[in-house]
């Protein structure tokens, strides 16, 4: 069995590395001690897949060149900013090389997620009004200390590609615009607190991003004509509920199922067995939803300009 190559040995390289076995594993990093300082001096026939944790700047010519030598690869998300005749450019030749390309939204796998998404299908709580997230944690100071993670979009690019990504795991929805913008610079030079308003498929959607919330917490409320749905927090950090709630009309007390599961994170090894699964059954994969968030963040970019 070929290895696998985790670049950048930060917070989620380590993560990563977690969930695999050492033995198969090569590690790369120019600044910590690793296996090999750069990419292009691993020999080609010890590996055939990359899991990518680096900054969004060096994320393209790592891209490319796994694209090239034929060689699978998870990118933490989000996608590179590229425009989007480029992202097609390695979306198509992706496909051409029989390479597997997977932008990493580790919460597509929280239990909790993937259990509303089954209700969500099935219709329970009918026709959908309106979808409100909110996701924070308190990382603004551990920011600020980070020259390339303080820049750019922030906390926008941070939390808000995956609050940006449920909308779509949920609902499959790729808005071209948004209804509302708004953001501050509390602590840091990036926006570290912001809020987008959009609408599509006549749902409206409601979503706050921070790095001020000093104790990390995650918040979901789905309001549908017969019934709503809740999450409170995610595994990483606590006890997590999911909240089915059936309308009583005309109105009253509805009727309520819960969820709860308290239980150590199980995104980072489900996605890398998903990843595996992609390799396995030649599902090569669109940059379409990728292509999508980038535009909209280009937009927001201009307005922070």
């Amino acid at each position: 069995m070929k290895k696998y190559v985790v670049v950048g040995l930060g917070v989620q390289g380590l993560k990563r590395i977690k969930h695999l076995k050492k033995s198969n594993v090569i590690t790369v990093d120019p600044f910590k001690k690793s296996d090999y300082n750069y990419l292009e001096l691993v020999p080609k026939n010890l590996y055939n897949a990359v899991i990518i944790c680096v900054p969004d700047s060096d994320k393209e010519k790592i891209i490319e060149f796994c694209i090239k030598n034929k060689k699978h690869f998870l990118i933490e998300k989000p996608f590179p900013f590229l425009k989007e005749k480029r992202t097609k450019f390695f979306s198509n030749l992706a496909k051409k090389n029989k390479v597997i390309g997977y932008i990493a939204y580790n919460h597509r796998f929280e239990p909790n997620f993937k259990e509303l998404k089954k209700i969500l299908l099935k219709n329970e709580i009918g026709k959908i009004y309106s979808c409100k997230l909110f996701y924070g944690n308190g990382t603004s100071q551990l920011v600020k200390k980070s020259p390339w993670r303080d820049k750019g979009l922030g906390v926008i690019g941070d939390l808000g590609s995956h609050l940006l990504d449920i909308c779509n795991y949920w609902f499959n929805v790729k808005p071209k615009k948004y209804e509302y913008f708004n953001y501050s610079r509390f602590e840091n030079k990036a926006p570290d607190h912001s809020k987008i308003i959009f609408r599509e498929n006549n749902i409206l959607f409601d979503l706050e991003m921070t790095l001020c919330m000093w104790r990390n917490h995650f918040t979901c409320d789905i309001l549908g004509e017969k019934g709503s749905a809740h999450i409170y927090s995610l595994c990483k950090w606590d006890e997590t509920h999911l909240i089915i709630r059936k309308r009583t009309f005309p109105s009253g007390k509805p009727k309520e199922r819960i969820y709860k599961l308290k239980m150590d994170d199980p995104t980072w090894e489900k996605e890398l067995i998903y990843f595996k699964k992609l390799i396995k059954n030649k599902k090569y994969q669109s940059f379409e939803k990728d292509i999508w968030i980038n535009n909209l963040f280009k937009m927001i970019l201009r307005k922070i300009k």
